[in-house]
């Protein structure tokens, strides 16, 4: 069974997202649709010190009301190196920075003179998945036909892609036909975010797990992190 994943690029998520990634064959980075602002696309939490702390990718704002986030491009190219900064202030004192330091200064150092946001996202979501260990095929939207209406979109992409199932977020319980999938024999599965375990985090005493998953990485490591994706389900493949 051929499953496929579709979803808007997000800036170092939380390891929900890579969860999701790591049970499909396929995962469409769905960017030729409207950027949203003061949402997930070029912002992520981590936690500092002091708590929460926002990490933003600075973006042109000019026209980014009619812009899908493929057009959307970064502005101050400082940006990637005042981030890094942040993060190794926040936490080079966590048990597994060291380890994972390399691979994700390398990914900013590669983002500094990258203008197109969904390309930053790229990098990272590529760099972590394969910190991760998952192998899943990363593609765009735009690399396949598009058609109108929100789900006739999906199911179109899915045909395209050759899936036999789509495995999608629960937030699109809401508007999702079902019926126009099982019509094309593909089946419509949900994820389900719920159950993940605590962890120690290094800022704070409670677990906190809607923050970036380079905290997971940092505070528990790669062999630690790889733990918490995949936890509940089968692989893909299986």
């Amino acid at each position: 069974m051929r499953k496929i994943a579709i979803s808007q690029s997000n800036y170092i998520p939380w390891k929900g997202y890579f969860d999701l990634i790591s049970r499909v064959d396929e995962f469409i980075l769905f960017d030729s649709v409207q950027y949203t602002r003061r949402d997930w696309r070029n912002r992520n939490q981590v936690l500092s010190p002091q708590g929460l702390l926002w990490l933003t990718v600075p973006v042109e704002t000019k026209g980014n009301y009619h812009r899908k986030i493929c057009e959307v491009r970064v502005c101050d190219a400082g940006w990637a190196e005042k981030h890094w900064s942040t993060l190794r202030h926040c936490y080079a004192r966590a048990p597994y920075f060291s380890e994972v330091a390399g691979p994700v200064r390398e990914a900013y150092e590669r983002c500094g003179d990258v203008s197109s946001l969904s390309r930053v996202n790229y990098i990272f979501l590529k760099t972590i998945c394969d910190l991760l260990a998952i192998t899943t095929k990363l593609s765009w939207s735009t690399d396949y036909d598009l058609i109108d209406g929100k789900s006739e979109r999906l199911l179109h992409l899915c045909e395209q892609a050759g899936a036999d199932a789509y495995l999608s977020g629960p937030a699109a319980r809401a508007y999702l036909d079902e019926a126009l999938f099982q019509e094309k024999g593909i089946a419509v599965e949900w994820m389900s975010y719920d159950g993940y375990p605590d962890y120690p985090q290094i800022n704070s005493s409670a677990c906190v797990h809607t923050v970036s998953v380079l905290d997971l990485l940092f505070n528990v490591g790669i062999s630690g992190a790889r733990a918490h994706v995949g936890r509940n389900t089968a692989r893909k493949g299986c």
